[in-house]
């Protein structure tokens, strides 16, 4: 395959980007788009020029530090990371547009590599359980009915990639911190800091400059691990008993 790749180049955080036209041959349709660039930069370094930057971690899906928009698309054409995405999904002759999550709350570092410690930010105002617990209990001790660990289950498969975010046309961390809210408040064990911890989240979320959602859904189309739209709803109702009671984020 041949292809026109037009990727955002950025040296750093204070300059100005611009999009770069590269022409790659010799592609396989069995690479992944991540092994492509990969290529790509072989030969950049070979001609003395500076290679392309992008995250990538596991390149098994898992992660999710691999992502980028392509084609206007977060993570590309097909509902998968990046690094799961192959190059049989294009056809020869094909143009490719390669940028970074564009958000407000997600800085460009260099090219293609974007600054998310927003996430970890929100995680940290809430996203565990602090109760002490003591030793590890009997894994049967604390009954938690099968529809409940379903519940938790699929939305502790979030990976934090932050597709959600470059998805939405308000850069809006709505379904991630859904995701994190959900899976511990629906738990037995995660019950006694349900109010201030979905306080703290969504008011650190608030604090990081993300945008409001309005319901327009591409987060939940965009989302590799398919987090359900009806999470945030779920959370927006954690959030309203927090507030009608009174819990102070951080606090009981």
């Amino acid at each position: 395959m041949k292809l026109t790749l037009r990727i955002w180049r950025q040296r750093n955080a204070d300059e100005p980007g611009a999009m770069t036209p590269y022409e790659v041959t010799g592609i396989s349709e069995d690479m992944s788009f991540l092994e492509m660039l990969d290529q790509l930069n072989e030969r950049l370094i070979l001609e003395g020029e500076e290679p392309v930057a992008f995250d990538h971690d596991c390149r098994e899906g898992i992660c999710g530090a691999c992502g980028m928009v392509i084609n206007g698309q977060a993570h590309g054409p097909e509902r998968t990371t990046t690094c799961q995405l192959h190059m049989r999904h294009f056809a020869d002759g094909d143009t490719i547009d390669v940028e970074p999550w564009r958000a407000a709350a997600f800085p460009v570092v260099k090219d293609l590599v974007v600054d998310r410690s927003a996430f970890d930010r929100v995680i940290g105002a809430g996203g565990y359980i602090s109760v002490p617990t003591g030793s590890a209990p009997e894994a049967h001790a604390t009954p938690v009915p099968k529809p409940v660990a379903d519940l938790a289950f699929e939305h502790a498969e979030c990976i934090g990639c932050g597709a959600c975010v470059a998805a939405c046309p308000n850069g809006s961390a709505m379904l991630f911190t859904s995701a994190k809210v959900v899976h511990l408040n629906v738990l037995p064990q995660g019950a006694p800091e349900r109010e201030s911890r979905v306080r703290g989240m969504v008011e650190a979320m608030d604090a990081e400059g993300f945008g409001g959602c309005t319901n327009t859904g591409e987060c939940a189309v965009a989302c590799p691990k398919g987090i359900p739209l009806t999470s945030i709803g779920r959370m927006n109702r954690e959030y309203l008993r927090a507030v009608v009671k009174g819990t102070p984020s951080g606090g009981r």
